[in-house]
């Protein structure tokens, strides 16, 4: 009987098919049903993500208002779908759980030392989902630098800065270190400008000036934060009584800081200019200690009448 080059390759294809990697509990692994796992975990992966979309957006929603909150219910949900379709893979290819046993104590040494810092993530992922310190949207300083929160994943957490810059934070350090959440509770927060103005100046004048300058700028602006205003003198400095002024803004854009304090600076600018207050800068008084008198000597030609 003539074999044909179609035949021999197919079953040569079947022999790869049923090739058997492992044997567990008496359940042979071949590449086949591995194959099957890792289609069907991938497929599932997929419908996780949308189902836990739709979930949120369908039936979440109808009791949760909050974005950051929908935001957290909608990982949580995706990561359960997740290990649901992973099971259920599991079980349609006829692989038994005591695979990741034998495997995990095969391999418990290579990946321990590697994978201490991944679980670590995780779990630290799944504190900030549940215990909510920080939340999508909101405005946090982390080592330093002023940024909002963009989306708190399982293993790190994104937070766009000024400049269009992406941070991406591992979620074990918000619970590590100190982070300063700026809208925990609500999106007011308190502003400060500080001002130096001449040595002479009438303080209880510059107080008023700089009220008034305050409430302009929130006028302008349409503010509708509190509009209570504090302007406490903070010193007496090398070259200028210094005050700082405080104002409250509604901060919903990573901007709005800046830009307000940009503003404060430009009314206060006009108001001191409109009545003559000078904006104090840098002096030095210079002496020489010489024990001999200076020579001064005039060089060129002038005409001495």
């Amino acid at each position: 009987m003539d074999i044909t080059l179609d035949d021999t390759l197919m079953e040569s294809l079947l022999e790869v098919w049923r090739f058997t990697i492992l044997t567990v509990d008496g359940n042979a692994i071949t590449v086949g049903t591995l194959t099957i796992g890792v289609g069907l975990f991938v497929v599932g992966a997929i419908f996780s993500r949308r189902l836990s979309h739709k979930a949120t957006k369908k039936l979440f929603s109808r009791w949760v208002h909050e974005k950051s909150a929908l935001h957290s219910l909608e990982s949580i949900s995706f990561y359960l779908f997740l290990i649901f379709f992973t099971l259920f893979s599991l079980k349609i290819a006829n692989i038994p759980l005591t695979v990741f046993t034998v495997l995990g104590g095969a391999l418990a040494i290579g990946f321990g030392f590697g994978s201490q810092n991944i679980v670590n993530n995780l779990i630290s992922g799944l504190i900030l989902m549940i215990e909510r310190p920080i939340k999508v949207g909101d405005f946090i300083d982390v080592d330093g630098i002023f940024g909002e929160v963009q989306d708190i994943g399982m293993r790190s957490t994104r937070i766009k800065a000024f400049g269009n810059r992406h941070m991406i934070v591992p979620n074990s350090s918000f619970l590590d270190k100190n982070v300063l959440n700026w809208t925990h509770s609500d999106n007011e927060v308190r502003a400060t400008v500080r001002v130096g103005v001449a040595y002479g100046s009438d303080a209880r004048q510059v107080e008023k000036l700089l009220g008034e300058a305050v409430l302009d700028c929130m006028a302008k602006n349409d503010s509708k934060t509190n509009p209570q205003t504090t302007v406490l003198f903070h010193d007496f400095g090398d070259n200028a009584l210094v005050f700082d002024v405080y104002f409250w803004i509604d901060l919903r854009q990573l901007n709005d800081m800046r830009s307000m304090e940009s503003n404060m600076r430009y009314s206060i600018y006009a108001k001191f200019n409109e009545h003559g207050i000078s904006i104090a800068f840098p002096q030095r008084d210079v002496h020489l200690d010489s024990h001999e008198p200076f020579r001064i000597r005039i060089e060129g030609s002038h005409n001495l009448s």
